[in-house]
C-alpha cells in the first residue's frame, strides 16, 4: 500500500469554560501548521489538553479538521488523565484515499469513521464539522472519570511518505456529570446456549447501581425486544415486563442494589439458527456516570447481548398442509412463457383474476449464465429442488456488490386469497462465495401477514426468514424452503439476498421460485343490527329514553369479510308489533353513519340499484344489492315509533 506521511499537530491553545452540572466544556486548537512525515506510529506526535477544573466526565467527543491525502492511514489515540487509552481511528488497509479529515467523533453516530467511501473528499472548514462518525473504539471508556489533568492525544501515519498537508483545528468536547448521579450497569445471560428446537429456555437480566453511586436511580426502564426465534411464555422477578413493547419497568434502584428479571420462553427456530438478544437501559431519573440510556452504543455498560444456537441434527421440516375449502388454483411455470431477462408479467388465475408478478434488484445485477437458461431472470428446469421429473421455475441468478444487495419479487393479486403455498429452491451457502438469505412477507389490505417457512437440510428458519448455511446441488431438495400462508393475503413479497456469513463482495448466487398454489377466494358475510333512541315525548333529543312515542333509528349492516365478491345479496327485518315503521325513512350507504342516500318504500325504480335497494311492505324492511366486493359493506337505516 502507498506510504503516507504523518499528521503533525501544533501547539494547542486551550480555551475552556468552567465545568457546570451537565454542561459541555470545549477545548479548542485553532493554530494552523504544516503536516509532514515525521510521525510514525513508533514515535507518534503527542499533544496535550490540560483541564484545570475537577469534574466527572459524562461524555467525550472530539472534532478534528486537517488537510491530508489518503486519510485512511492515519491513526489517532486519546488518553485520559487516569491513563485510559482509546484508539479512536485505527487506520486501515482498504485504500481510503480520500482527501482531508473533517470529523467529529461521537459514540452515538450511526456511521463508523472511514466507512464513508474510499475516495470521498472532506470539506476544509469547521466547525460545525462536516461529518459525525463513531470512533473505532468507544469514547465512553472515559465516562465516570475525573476530567482534571492532562489529556494526551497521539497522532501517527501507518505509512509515512513525503506527502504534506496542513492541520487546521481540533475541538475536545467534555460533558460533565451533575454532583448526584448513578452508575448503572446491565448484564444478561441465557439459561442454555445450545438448546434444541422447541426447548424451554430463559433470559436473566440484572441492573445494578454501583455501591459508590451518590444517588438512587428512579424511573429505571430496560428495553429488551425479544428476538424472532424465541417465543415468550412468562416473566418473573422485580418490577414488570411487557412482552409486547419489550419494556421492563424496574423503578427504583438504590446504590449497591441489583434488580433481576427472568424472561422465559421456548425456542422457535430450526437447528443451526443463532438467535441474538440485546437489551439496554432505556431510562433513568439521574445521569449515569459512564453510559447514556437509550443511545444504542453497544460498548457502554448499560447495554448487554447474549446468543444461543439451536442444536441438533437438521432434517428437512414438514410443511403444513394448505387447506382450501373452495379449491386450489395453481400458477404452474411449466405452462407459462417467460423470455430471458424478463422481470415482470401478468397472468390469469382461474376463479381469482389477474396476478401481477414483478422482480427488481437493488445493489447488484442479474447475470447471464448459459447453464441456467441465459440472461436472468430465466425460466429453467436445471435447479429443480429434487423434483422428478424436473419442473420449471423462475430462476434469479445475481451478482450482489455487497451484503446489502437484494432482489425483490412481488406477487400482487386482484383480491385476497384465503391461503397460498410455494417452494423456493437453492437457499444455501458456499464458503467464501455467498450465503443466501430470503425473507417472505405478505399483506392484506395493507396489513402485514406473516407466512410459515419450512426449512430444508441446507438452511434454517428464523421467523419469516430462511438462511443458507450448507451447500445444495442444483437437483437437490436440500436447499428447498416451503412458504405457507394460512391467512388471507393479497400481496406476497420475496426478498432474496445475503446474510452475515457472506463475504463483503458476494459471488454468483441464485434462487428459484417454483409453482404457486392459491386457495380460491370465498365470500363471508357478517350481519349486524344496531339501534339508537332519537327522541322521546318527555326529553326530546336530550338523553332520550325508549318510552312510548319515542323515535328509534335502526341500522342493518352487511359486510363481506371474505376474499371473493358476493352476489345477489338480500336481507329482511320484520318489525314487531311494539314498533311502527316511519314511512319514507329508508336510507342506504356503506356504513351506518354514512347511510344517507334516500330510498323510497317500494321495491321498484332506479333507487333499487344505487347501488343498494330497500323497501317496506307489510311489516318487513327488505334490502338487496347485486354485488358486494371483499371488505365492502351495505348499510340500510330507518326509523320507527315505539307504540
Amino acid at each position: 500500500m502507498r506510504a503516507l506521511m504523518a499528521l503533525v499537530w501544533l501547539a494547542l491553545a486551550l480555551v475552556a469554560t468552567p465545568a457546570r452540572a451537565q454542561t459541555t466544556t470545549t477545548y479548542s486548537n485553532t493554530t494552523t501548521g504544516n503536516i509532514n512525515n515525521a510521525t510514525t506510529c513508533t514515535s507518534p506526535l503527542v499533544r496535550n489538553f490540560t483541564v484545570a477544573t475537577s469534574y466527572i466526565v459524562g461524555d467525550v467527543d472530539i472534532g478534528i479538521l486537517a488537510t491530508h491525502s489518503w486519510r485512511g492511514d492515519i491513526r489517532i489515540t486519546l488518553q485520559s488523565p487516569a491513563g485510559t487509552r482509546v484508539q479512536l481511528v485505527d487506520g486501515d488497509t482498504a485504500n481510503i484515499s480520500g482527501d482531508n479529515f473533517n470529523v467529529r467523533l461521537d459514540d452515538s453516530a450511526a456511521t463508523t469513521v472511514n466507512t464513508d467511501g474510499n475516495t470521498a473528499n472532506h470539506a476544509t472548514s469547521a466547525p460545525p464539522y462536516q461529518n459525525q462518525f463513531a470512533p473505532n473504539a468507544a469514547l465512553s471508556a472515559f465516562n465516570g472519570q475525573n476530567a482534571q489533568g492532562s489529556w494526551r492525544l497521539e497522532i501517527c501515519d501507518q505509512y509515512p511518505s513525503a506527502d504534506n498537508g496542513s492541520f487546521t483545528r481540533a475541538d475536545l468536547y467534555i460533558t460533565s456529570l451533575p454532583a448526584n448521579y448513578a452508575d448503572l450497569s446491565l448484564t444478561k445471560t441465557v439459561s442454555n446456549a445450545a438448546p434444541a428446537g422447541g426447548a424451554s429456555i430463559s433470559y436473566t437480566l440484572s441492573v445494578t447501581n454501583a455501591s459508590g453511586s451518590p444517588q438512587t436511580a428512579t424511573g429505571v426502564t430496560v428495553q429488551d425486544d425479544l428476538p424472532v426465534g424465541f417465543a415468550f411464555t412468562s416473566a418473573s422477578g422485580f418490577g414488570s415486563y411487557n412482552s409486547g413493547t419489550g419494556v421492563w419497568t424496574v423503578g427504583s434502584i438504590p446504590a449497591g442494589t441489583t434488580r433481576t428479571l427472568t424472561i422465559s420462553g421456548t425456542v422457535a427456530a430450526t437447528s443451526g439458527a443463532t438467535i441474538v438478544n440485546s437489551a439496554e437501559i432505556s431510562a433513568s431519573s439521574v445521569a449515569d456516570s459512564d453510559s447514556t440510556p437509550n443511545n444504542g452504543v453497544t460498548g457502554e455498560d448499560d447495554y448487554a447481548a447474549v446468543s444461543f444456537t439451536v442444536s441438533g441434527s437438521r432434517v428437512a421440516g414438514i410443511a403444513p398442509a394448505l387447506v382450501c375449502p373452495a379449491g386450489i388454483t395453481v400458477h404452474d411455470w411449466d405452462s407459462i412463457a417467460w423470455s430471458t431477462g424478463q422481470t415482470s408479467g401478468s397472468y390469469a388465475l382461474a376463479n381469482i383474476g389477474t396476478m401481477n408478478f414483478n422482480i427488481a434488484i437493488s445493489g447488484g445485477s442479474f447475470l447471464n449464465n448459459a447453464t441456467y437458461g441465459g440472461q436472468s431472470p430465466t425460466r429453467q428446469n436445471v435447479v429443480t429442488g429434487g423434483l422428478s421429473p424436473a419442473q420449471y421455475s423462475i430462476f434469479e441468478i445475481v451478482d450482489m456488490s455487497s451484503q446489502s444487495g437484494i432482489a425483490t419479487s412481488t406477487i400482487a393479486l386482484p383480491t385476497a386469497v384465503p391461503g397460498a403455498q410455494f417452494r423456493l429452491f437453492d437457499i444455501d451457502y458456499a464458503a467464501g462465495q455467498f450465503a443466501d438469505r430470503v425473507t417472505v412477507t405478505g399483506s392484506n389490505n395493507g396489513v402485514t401477514v406473516l407466512p410459515t417457512l419450512t426449512n430444508g437440510v441446507s438452511n434454517y428458519v428464523v421467523g419469516n426468514s430462511a438462511y443458507g448455511d450448507a451447500a445444495s446441488a442444483d437437483a437437490s431438495a436440500n436447499g428447498t424452503v416451503v412458504v405457507t400462508f394460512a391467512a388471507p393475503v393479497d400481496t406476497i413479497t420475496i426478498v432474496y439476498g445475503s446474510h452475515s456469513l457472506a463475504p463483503t463482495d458476494p459471488g454468483q448466487q441464485g434462487m428459484a421460485i417454483h409453482d404457486i398454489s392459491f386457495c380460491r377466494p370465498t365470500t363471508s358475510l357478517a350481519f349486524a343490527k344496531t339501534s339508537s333512541v332519537v327522541s322521546d315525548p318527555q326529553n326530546g333529543t336530550t338523553n332520550p329514553k325508549a318510552i312510548p312515542g319515542a323515535v328509534m333509528r335502526y341500522c342493518l349492516l352487511v359486510t363481506n369479510t371474505g376474499g371473493a365478491t358476493a352476489t345477489g345479496i338480500a336481507i329482511a327485518d320484520a318489525i314487531p308489533a311494539t314498533l311502527t315503521y316511519t314511512p319514507a325513512s329508508l336510507r342506504s350507504g356503506t356504513s351506518c353513519a354514512g347511510a344517507t342516500t334516500v330510498e323510497d318504500d317500494n321495491a321498484t325504480g332506479a333507487d333499487e340499484s344505487d347501488p343498494h335497494g330497500a323497501a317496506f311492505a307489510g311489516t318487513s324492511v327488505t334490502a338487496t344489492t347485486a354485488t358486494l366486493a371483499p371488505a365492502a359493506a351495505m348499510a340500510i337505516a330507518f326509523t320507527t315509533t315505539v307504540n
